[in-house]
């Protein structure tokens, strides 16, 4: 089939692995969010972010309601969120946030990763001081005033309002509240009807490190090892 078959099926390999890769991380917050608040969205404001990033994911609903069936089950796996901290190479502070049933593989794993990639594997507390953990919206900007919304929210914890863009380059809003103020400002957007693309608490550098792109490289060499563990969320990093 030749040469263009072969790239195009690299390329879908790669997007369907993504995928698969996003929906797991999905399947796990659907199962963290109903041991925490039970399996009703309307009732559950956490599930309710994560039903909205399943959707912001592509995930098929069939899934997510699969995902919330299991969760609500006796034999489900209870997950433990724990943070992992380090420096990948050249300095680069690294938090890694993974959803666990194995706390003792997770570790094993995470420092295995570190420790492959020119890494080091740092104690709690060693990097984390350099993010501040936010809770970030992303919204449809279609029929929002920026500048009205923005002093609209000032009550509910907004720190940050901005522009930006999605996977697929299309435009969004992105607001940013202290985490400790995310129900608020999660039930403020609600209530004024504004279409929530996804919501998630992200940890945001205090200051980016802007690296050459051959050491950059090996930076990304690390968080790509740690993205593909089974047992990792998120990771992030202070690279420009």
């Amino acid at each position: 089939m030749g040469r263009i078959f072969e790239t195009r099926k690299a390329t879908m390999f790669a997007r369907w692995n993504k995928m698969a890769k996003v929906f797991t991380r999905i399947a796990k917050d659907i199962a963290i969010a109903v041991k925490s608040g039970g399996p009703n969205p309307d009732t559950n404001p956490m599930l309710r972010r994560v039903i909205q990033n399943a959707r912001a994911a592509n995930m098929p609903m069939d899934k997510v309601d699969s995902a919330i069936k299991r969760a609500s089950g006796q034999d489900q796996k209870a997950y433990d969120v724990v943070i992992y901290e380090g420096y990948a190479p050249h300095g680069i502070a690294i938090l890694v946030e993974t959803a666990t049933d194995n706390v003792t593989r997770t570790v094993a794993n995470i420092r295995l990763h570190f420790r492959d990639n020119s890494g080091n594997f740092g104690s709690s507390g060693s990097v984390a001081f350099m993010f501040n953990r936010m809770g970030v919206f992303r919204l449809a900007p279609e029929g929002i005033d920026q500048e009205t919304l923005e002093l609209d929210l000032i009550d509910f914890g907004l720190e940050e309002m901005g522009e930006g863009k999605g996977e697929k380059g299309e435009a969004q809003i992105i607001v940013r509240c202290a985490f400790n103020e995310f129900g608020k400002m999660q039930t403020a957007l609600e209530e004024r009807k504004l279409t929530v693309i996804s919501a998630e608490s992200e940890y945001i550098p205090q200051n980016i490190t802007e690296l050459p792109e051959d050491k950059a490289t090996e930076v990304l060499k690390l968080v790509d090892a740690l993205e593909q563990d089974e047992d990792v969320q998120r990771v992030f990093h202070n690279l420009g």
